[in-house]
């Protein structure tokens, strides 16, 4: 009987019984805290569970809340009370309800009959902690704490920031140097002892009832005031997420808790009834011996808090999605905007399908629908042609597209015309080429056959959302890959600028273009140019096209589109 056990438990009593039974009948004490806030009926019925056992005991019980003192002072008492009623106990291990043995308690006390004179608890002074969530590591011992972070976060917050304004530091008792660590240790009863019968011990507690989160600075501590041989790790496997949580072990972590070699982990899933029979089985007996290493499974955490922070590229979790910018990357695999294009050439879609071998749809932004490529009214990933559904999150609708066609280059059209909330998310994509042709949204106007007023009026509007938009494309922050044309010199020489387009979307065919697309007749397009600045609108984005009926010489000048980066 040289090794006891301390269990708090609040929730899932039936598994705590069964751990504690499995102790308890291996010559192992058990003292078994139950949170104060537990219903009355389910602790009575876990006395009623293990009532035949009379090594088995329970402590006085105490409300633990997450932060408080609570959590101390049902270990103290429950300590003490191992401590006392059973002596020959050399080692006391403190655990929780949720906690599962991953070696058989023989190992375990083989282990520590080897190292009689060991404390193993995680004791790391407060400037050597780089795993604290919260922003408090020295203030938790030089603030005063007073309000429940969870239940009075505005008090708890409001006191803090007085106390930093005031300049307020409390006194250290005699001879303590803060040290953090993880709550679940395994101390000897000399150490223990000297901790719970020391004569300092009523000022140290005076002191941590203030102590934010004491459980776990509490033992980690005094332990180092007390103790000549701190070995500073726990004996239970227990890891945490980015936010401070714990991880829950389920069946499929069945290999991984065996990989580790610790002998003892939490947090396990009540229901996870392949662990419980897997480690709790006699066969468990038959995994050969090795020292504790949890560190042989920090890689798997290590990417599992990468991926629920940084996810992959396109994809957007629960776990990020309301966090801007969080995203390893906006989008899955790069994509084609063409703004232009289609008023300028007729059938461009087709053309452009046929060349580059890529899917082309229409404008996706359209105010009526998503004009999908074929006409489709659904496309992959059931994603809809209502115009309405695509509004209420524009950027979602974009990144659902391009992931659920991974593997197949998106290109689609966009205008001045179309709704234009995604702009700056398209400008900042690496993943996006932009192309456009400025201007051309007047050549729809030109063909129409509208009142001039309204003609007019439409034309300035369009002129300055696509002014506002090439704005947008110069900003430094632009990550797109951005090319702009004017109307006019697109005209003069568009087999240049075509064959660009198709190269960067098409990289490995090397095919040089022998045809382009058929041009929309501009017959005229000059004099209707010059017919909006006689009537007071100045078009700017166009280019320089000559008030007659002809357009610009081809070759007059060579095409150079200038790259916004």
């Amino acid at each position: 009987m040289s090794l006891g056990f301390v269990m708090l438990c609040h929730t899932a009593l039936d598994r705590a019984a069964q751990i504690a039974r499995y102790w308890a009948t291996r010559d192992c004490p058990v003292v078994i805290h139950v949170d104060k806030r537990t219903p009355g009926a389910q602790v009575d019925q876990l006395r009623k569970d293990l009532a035949d056992l009379d090594n088995i005991r329970f402590s006085p019980r105490h409300a633990c809340e997450w932060g408080t003192w609570g959590i101390v002072a049902a270990t103290q008492e429950a300590a003490q009370l191992l401590l006392r009623d059973f002596a020959q106990v050399r080692h006391v291990f403190l655990a929780s309800g949720s906690c599962l043995p991953l070696r058989p308690v023989e190992e375990l006390r083989d282990y520590l009959d080897a190292r009689p004179r060991t404390d193993f608890i995680e004791s790391v002074t407060t400037s050597d902690v780089g795993w604290t969530i919260g922003g408090l590591n020295t203030e938790r011992f030089t603030l005063r704490f007073p309000f429940s972070w969870r239940k009075h976060r505005g008090l708890f917050d409001s006191y803090v920031a007085l106390q930093r304004r005031l300049g307020v530091r409390r006194k250290l008792p005699s001879g303590l140097v803060p040290h953090l660590g993880s709550q679940w240790w395994c101390l000897t009863r000399q150490t223990l002892t000297a901790i719970l019968d020391g004569p300092d011990r009523a000022e140290q507690d005076r002191f941590f009832r203030k102590v934010w989160i004491p459980d776990e600075s509490y033992f980690q501590s005094l332990v180092r005031m007390v103790s000549t041989n701190v070995e500073s790790r726990s004996l239970t496997l227990s890891k945490f997420d980015y936010q401070g949580k714990p991880h829950v072990f389920y069946d499929d972590h069945l290999q991984l808790l065996r990989r580790s070699d610790c002998f003892v982990a939490r947090k396990i899933w009540p229901r996870a009834d392949k662990l419980y029979a897997a480690f709790l089985s006699p066969d468990a007996a038959s995994q050969p011996r090795a020292e504790p290493n949890p560190g042989k499974i920090d890689r798997l955490f290590a990417k599992a808090i990468e991926r629920r922070t940084a996810g992959r590229a396109g994809l957007y979790m629960q776990s990020r999605f309301p966090n801007r910018d969080w995203e390893q990357g906006r989008t899955a695999a790069p994509y084609s905007v063409f703004e232009g294009f289609a008023e300028l050439f007729e059938n461009f879609d087709t053309w452009l399908t046929k060349v580059a071998g890529t899917r082309v749809h229409g404008h996706l932004f359209a105010p009526d629908r998503v004009h999908f490529a074929g006409g489709a009214d659904v496309y992959n990933g059931a994603l809809s042609d209502s115009a309405a559904m695509r509004d209420y999150n524009p950027r979602s609708f974009l990144t659902n597209l391009i992931w659920n066609t991974r593997g197949e280059r998106q290109c689609f059209q966009f205008g001045p015309g179309d709704n234009q909330k995604l702009v700056e998310f398209i400008a900042g994509d690496p993943n996006a080429q932009i192309s456009i042709i400025s201007g051309a949204f007047a050549i729809p106007l030109f063909q129409s056959n509208r009142n001039f007023g309204e003609i007019r009026a439409e034309a300035a509007r369009l002129q300055k959302i696509e002014s506002d938009f090439l704005q947008i494309l110069r900003a430094s922050w632009v990550k797109a890959r951005v090319r702009v044309w004017n109307l006019a010199e697109f005209v003069e020489s568009p087999m240049e600028p075509l064959q660009t387009i198709v190269d960067e979307i098409s990289p490995r065919s090397l095919r040089r273009l022998t045809e382009v697309p058929r041009l929309a007749d501009l017959t005229g397009f000059g004099q209707f140019l010059q017919n909006l600045r006689n009537q007071g609108m100045q078009p700017v984005l166009m280019g320089d096209f000559p008030a007659g009926p002809d357009l610009p010489i081809a070759g007059s000048r060579r095409s150079r589109p200038y790259l916004v980066q």
